[in-house]
């Protein structure tokens, strides 16, 4: 894993994709999502896909809970894994899982089996909104049994290490292997929940607690997964969007590489995607990718 401390530009670099808008940017993670599961499933039966959190995720999964990619993925043998959460209860308004919960698998819309509403056709039709995913396949940190029981963040991170081991392959260097790692980008450049000079860095756990950050919002403890997982991964796609990402995605992206600093240049490298909207990259300069 690159560590701290600059580097030349001419290092390697990630495919930047610069489309139109959120919509089209989720548009398009929703299809890689669906088609790394499906390629993943083929080869070894099952998919393992790590989701991230905050606002990022929602729009692809609304994308994935309709047709045509509601009908496409293989649900029943995709699992979804969390690259990090909040020490929240599953269903507090915080909590990563609950976009997951009430948009992914419909949850909310289902109890009154009316369609998500969003499309007109779905309540004509009776059809159920949400993928069809066995809630068994959803695997949350447990943030609520620790809570509940007094166990601590610790305990948290160090159960769901020990679950990720018994479910997932891993590399040489015993890293969980999987097919997809989602990942969201903080306004001050973090990834995960590993924030700049996050204790993240130098720790061989797979799983850590990570304190309330006082810099960024929300002022919550966080639980997140080692960054070295993303070595280990199959697949990783960046998904960044929004005007307010313009200046950390010129710096990230920009002549000096500090990971340390800049956790979100940890996957600044080839290999990785980057989907960004036009506002998001309005600070970049043209060499930094394509654009649809």
């Amino acid at each position: 894993m690159t560590r701290a401390g600059t580097v030349p530009r001419q290092a390697s670099e990630p495919a930047v994709v610069v489309l139109a808008d959120p919509a089209a940017v989720s548009r398009r993670a929703a299809e890689r999502f669906t088609e790394v599961a499906e390629a993943a499933v083929v080869a070894r039966g099952r998919a393992a896909i790590a989701t991230t959190g905050g606002s990022t995720p929602v729009g692809i999964y609304n994308e994935l809970a309709v047709p045509p990619l509601r009908d496409a993925g293989p649900w029943d043998d995709v699992h979804v894994w969390f690259g990090d959460d909040r020490y929240v209860p599953r269903d507090h308004p915080l909590s990563n899982v609950l976009p997951v919960d009430q948009v992914l698998l419909g949850a909310a819309a289902r109890a009154g089996l009316s369609g998500t509403g969003a499309v007109g056709e779905d309540i004509f039709l009776g059809i159920e909104p949400g993928v069809p995913m066995p809630a068994e396949n959803v695997h949350p940190f447990p943030c609520g049994k620790a809570i509940a029981g007094g166990l601590g963040a610790v305990w948290c991170a160090a159960a769901y290490a020990d679950a990720i081991r018994a479910a997932l392959p891993a590399d040489r260097e015993g890293w969980p292997i999987f097919d997809l790692i989602l990942l969201g980008v903080g306004p001050d450049g973090h990834i995960l929940s590993v924030f700049p000079g996050s204790p993240a860095f130098d720790s061989s756990e797979l799983a850590l607690a990570i304190p309330a950050p006082a810099h960024v919002e929300p002022h919550v403890e966080r639980v997140t997964l080692n960054p070295r997982v993303l070595d280990a991964a199959r697949e990783v796609l960046v998904v960044s969007h929004g005007a307010a990402k313009a200046d950390i995605m010129a710096i990230v992206l920009g002549d000096v590489r500090d990971p340390t600093r800049w956790p979100t240049q940890l996957v600044r490298r080839a290999g990785v995607t980057w989907l960004l909207d036009a506002a998001a990259a309005a600070r970049l300069p043209r060499r930094n990718g394509p654009r649809d």
